[in-house]
């Protein structure tokens, strides 16, 4: 398993996150659609990893996809991984936060901007901050 700058034990996460948070941070699950937090959310300011603090999507590239996640058109370079999913019979990119490894959600190539791309990210994974 790769390491991560932030590197805590599974028990610790847990703990910090508690179970919701910890379920889709750090066990990859997904929050039901139209229900997070931050989907319609549309105030200037960065969007912060939940486990972690580090900031990964800058409100300019938030936009309103329709698909009940909060999704962006672009990351804050150097701040997101990605990884190849093939769960569920399908093949898509995971992204992960690149300090600390938690699940943020995935990344679709049908994004309506100049980048084409489509962050689909749960709400309980990230923060927000003015």
């Amino acid at each position: 398993m790769k390491k991560y700058p932030v590197d805590k034990t599974e028990a610790e996460w847990l703990e910090e996150l508690g179970p919701e948070r910890y379920a889709i941070l750090r066990k990859k699950g997904t929050e039901r659609p139209f229900t997070g937090t931050y989907n319609l959310h549309s105030e200037d300011g960065t969007y912060q990893c939940g486990a972690c603090h580090t900031k990964l999507f800058d409100s300019t590239s938030k936009f309103d996809s329709g698909c009940g996640w909060p999704s962006f058109d672009a990351a804050i370079e150097g701040t997101v991984e990605y990884i190849r999913d093939t769960t569920l019979g399908m093949i898509r990119t995971e992204i992960v936060c690149a300090n600390c490894g938690s699940h943020l959600g995935h990344v679709f190539n049908d994004g309506p901007t100049e980048t084409g791309q489509r962050y689909c990210v749960n709400s309980a994974s990230i923060d927000f901050k003015e």
